[in-house]
């Protein structure tokens, strides 16, 4: 909603600004879909052959996201701490039991409770990755430190490549607007014999490319390029939350106290409440009594 907003604002205040100042917009608007043809085909271009096919599907999603915002929400970062609460307490009262949850975990009767999170493929897999490594290394704390730090290293560059290829994008854009305006200025030196107001108003269109690569970079890609990167940084806490907590049991820490340390890192706007998680936790231990 706010990159939606954001950029009506801009459009409405660059281009009302301008029309409140005297300009025309017959000029733009003649040259605008030639302009954006080159410009916009140019960037194009250039984004298809400097990415991958994965990177350029992964960036079109980073587009949707960053209109609808990071999609762990409030309830998620509470259950993923109540998921994270039931594995725990599994593992510590025999390592054996955890290995038919973490080997199927589609089929895990702990896991289906969070259906949101089942269906991320990252988390999973750092779960029970992690889980796998402490059990095979149980008194080794550093390697299994060192081994999720990496994983979490891999996954945040993988989500942020989408924010990468959008800025490379906008950091080009101005450039690609001198060339629209240099074929601008070919165009007009080639009509020279002219009168002053022809002349006047193709110099005019060729400028419109030189505004639009700057307005293009600076007023949209860019700011949808950083939009991109902040969403997925948040979206990235909800993954190192499942490290803190599984490193935080590592040393030996309680239950309660390994979920408490994960809480207080995620993000305050979606942060669960000491309450809300006890809460959970309680109702979660009465429905596995009355399963009993």
């Amino acid at each position: 909603m706010n990159a939606a907003i954001g950029l009506t604002i801009t459009v409405v205040m660059v281009f009302g600004g301008y029309i409140l100042a005297g300009g025309k917009m017959d000029i733009i608007l003649h040259s605008l879909p030639f302009e954006m043809m080159m410009i916009g085909g140019a960037a194009t271009g250039a984004f298809v052959a400097a990415n991958d096919f994965s990177t350029i599907k992964h960036t079109m999603g980073d587009l949707a996201t960053a209109f609808a915002g990071p999609k762990w929400k409030k309830k998620d970062y509470a259950d993923l701490l109540c998921l994270m609460h039931e594995l725990l307490v599994v593992l510590k009262q025999n390592p054996v039991d955890i290995e038919a949850h973490i080997e199927a975990p589609q089929e895990s009767s702990i896991f289906t409770k969070y259906p949101r999170i089942l269906k991320d493929h990252d988390a999973i897999e750092m779960i029970c990755d992690t889980i796998r490594s402490m059990i095979m290394n149980f008194d080794n704390v550093h390697q299994v430190e060192l081994l999720l730090e990496k994983h979490l290293e891999s996954l945040a560059e993988d989500k942020l490549h989408g924010s990468h290829a959008l800025q490379s994008m906008a950091d080009a854009l101005p450039a690609l607007g001198i060339v629209a305006a240099v074929l601008g200025v070919i165009k007009t030196m080639a009509s020279i014999d002219k009168p002053p107001e022809v002349l006047g108003g193709m110099i005019g269109g060729a400028l419109v490319g030189t505004f639009l690569g700057v307005f293009l970079a600076y007023g949209v890609v860019g700011p949808f390029a950083a939009r991109v990167k902040h969403t997925r940084m948040e979206e990235h806490v909800f993954y190192s939350m499942i490290g803190e907590v599984l490193v935080s049991n590592l040393h030996k820490n309680p239950v309660n106290i390994s979920l408490e340390v994960a809480r207080r890192h995620a993000p305050s706007r979606v942060r669960p409440s000491f309450d809300e998680v006890e809460q959970a936790i309680k109702e979660l231990k009465k429905d596995l009594k009355q399963a009993a």
